[in-house]
C-alpha cells in the first residue's frame, strides 16, 4: 500500500470556544480553547483525571458541554447528538457483535442509515480492504487476533466517511509488541486516509511516535500545544517535563548557584554527561544505579544537595567502562540543552 505525506490543511476540523464541562461540583473541563486543524493526527495527552476524555466526549456528542462553544468543519454542534455530527469514535473495547460476521460488523453503521443491500456490502468491503482484512470478511471476532479486531472496529468507523475520527485509547488493551506494531499501522492509514484523527491516551510515547500535534492536559486545562518535537524539547513547565518523557528538574537553589537565577530549569538524560570534571556546567554526586541497556547506560546519580537525575549515556559514543554504584561522580552539561521552566511551580 501507497501511503502520502498527510494533507494537513489551514482549515479548521474542530473548534472549541471557552468550553467547560462539570459534573456536580467537580470541573472536567475549565474554559478550553482548542482549534484542531483539518487532515491532522491530533492527540491529548495527559493522566487520569486530565480532562482529555471528556474533551473527547464533547466532540462527539456524548457529553455536553455546561458552557462554551463546539463547531465542526464550521457547523455549530454544541447541543447536537452524536448522530448528527460528522464524527464516528472508536473505543478501547472495540465493541465489536461477536454474532457477526467482520462484513456484517463494519455495515452495521450503513444497515442503521438504511443504506441499501449492495451498497452497504461493496461500502463494506473497501473498508475492509483499506485496513487489509477483505479476505478474512466471512470472519467472526473471536478468530482474530487483537490488533486484526482493532482494524475491524476502525473499518467500520471509516465505512460512513466521517470527517472526524474520534480515539478512545483504541491500543489500551494490546500486548507492547502488538501496541507499537499498530501504533505505525493506524499512523499510516490515517496518512492514507487524509482525514482527521483525534486520539486520545495517557502514554507519552503512543503521543510522541503518532501525532502531528499534541495537546498536553492537567487538571482539566490544556497546559500545552505543539509538536512532538516542541513539547520533548520545549516543556514549558515542571508538569510537562516531567510527564512528557524523562526529565531532570533542577530547582531554585541549583539554579541561583550555577545561573543566579530562581527559576527552575530542566534537562533531558540524553542531555546530561558523566564525568567530564572540567566542564563549565556541572554538579557533584554519587551513582546509585548502573543499568546497561545494549545501546545506552542508564546512569542514577545522587547529588550532594540529596536530588536524584538520570543520566543516559551512550554506548556508541562512550567507549570507557560505566562507573560502579558509590563511585563519587561528575555530572555536567552545555547551556544549549537547558530548558528554563520559568514561573513553573514544582
Amino acid at each position: 500500500m501507497f501511503y502520502r505525506v498527510n494533507q494537513i490543511t489551514d482549515s479548521t476540523a474542530i473548534k472549541m470556544r471557552n468550553v467547560v464541562k462539570s459534573f456536580g461540583d467537580v470541573t472536567a473541563v475549565n474554559g478550553l480553547d482548542l482549534d484542531i486543524r483539518s487532515g491532522e493526527f491530533f492527540s491529548m495527552l495527559g493522566p487520569s483525571g486530565s480532562g482529555k476524555t471528556t474533551v473527547l466526549r464533547l466532540i462527539g456528542g456524548f457529553d455536553l458541554p455546561t458552557s462554551g462553544t463546539i463547531e465542526l468543519a464550521g457547523v455549530d454542534v454544541t447541543y447536537k447528538a452524536p448522530f448528527e455530527r460528522d464524527v464516528n469514535t472508536v473505543f478501547q473495547d472495540y465493541a465489536l457483535f461477536p454474532h457477526m460476521s467482520l462484513l456484517d460488523n463494519v455495515a452495521y453503521g450503513l444497515r442503521v442509515r438504511g443504506v441499501g443491500k449492495k451498497e452497504r456490502r461493496e461500502r463494506a468491503e473497501e473498508a475492509l480492504n483499506r485496513v487489509e482484512l477483505r479476505a478474512m470478511h466471512s470472519r467472526k471476532p473471536d478468530q482474530l487476533s487483537g490488533g486484526q479486531r482493532q482494524r475491524v472496529a476502525i473499518a467500520r468507523a471509516l465505512v460512513v466517511n466521517p470527517k472526524v475520527l474520534l480515539l478512545d485509547e483504541p491500543l489500551g488493551a494490546l500486548d507492547l509488541k502488538l501496541r507499537q506494531q499498530m501504533q505505525i499501522e493506524l499512523k499510516e492509514l490515517q496518512r492514507s486516509l487524509a482525514i482527521t484523527f483525534v486520539f486520545v491516551t495517557h502514554d507519552q510515547e503512543e503521543a510522541l511516535t503518532m501525532s502531528d500535534r499534541i495537546g498536553v492536559f492537567n487538571d482539566g486545562a490544556l497546559v500545552q500545544l505543539g509538536t512532538p518535537r516542541e513539547i520533548y524539547q520545549n516543556p514549558n513547565g515542571v508538569f510537562v517535563a516531567n510527564f512528557v518523557g524523562t526529565s531532570n528538574v533542577f530547582h531554585a537553589d541549583v539554579a541561583n548557584e550555577i545561573y543566579s537565577r530562581t527559576d527552575s530549569f530542566s534537562l533531558r538524560p540524553e542531555h546530561l554527561r558523566v564525568g567530564d570534571a572540567a566542564a563549565p556546567r556541572s554538579v557533584r554526586g554519587t551513582v546509585t544505579a548502573v543499568v546497561y541497556l545494549g545501546a545506552a547506560t542508564h546512569i542514577r546519580v545522587r547529588l550532594d544537595d540529596g536530588a536524584d537525575v538520570v543520566v543516559l549515556s551512550d554506548s556508541a559514543r562512550n567507549r570507557t567502562a560505566d562507573p560502579s554504584i558509590g563511585d563519587p561522580i561528575t555530572v555536567s552539561w552545555d547551556d544549549a540543552d537547558v530548558v528554563w521552566l520559568s514561573g513553573a511551580a514544582a
